[in-house]
């Protein structure tokens, strides 16, 4: 896991920039970030209903929160 993929994805969520998250999702090696930029990325692309893209936009934003705290806390607890 790396922290920057978390930052990335953030970063090119914020800014729209959805070719860049495009090549992130493949690239990433965190399977759930993979899957949660691929529901998302979906959802903004085929959905008609906005509800359901802000609910696969808060899914992904809640889960790089997450995935950032914890990956954080892992490199904290790691000795020097």
């Amino acid at each position: 896991m790396k922290i920057a993929d978390y930052d990335q994805a953030l970063f090119h969520t914020h800014r729209s920039d959805w070719d860049s998250l495009l090549v992130l999702m493949v690239r990433t090696k965190d399977h759930f970030l993979s899957k949660k930029i691929e529901h998302f990325l979906h959802a903004y692309r085929f959905e008609h209903d906005y509800q359901i893209i802000q609910s696969q936009l808060y899914a992904l934003l809640r889960y790089l929160d997450h995935a950032a705290e914890k990956t954080s806390d892992y490199l904290s607890e790691l000795p020097s």
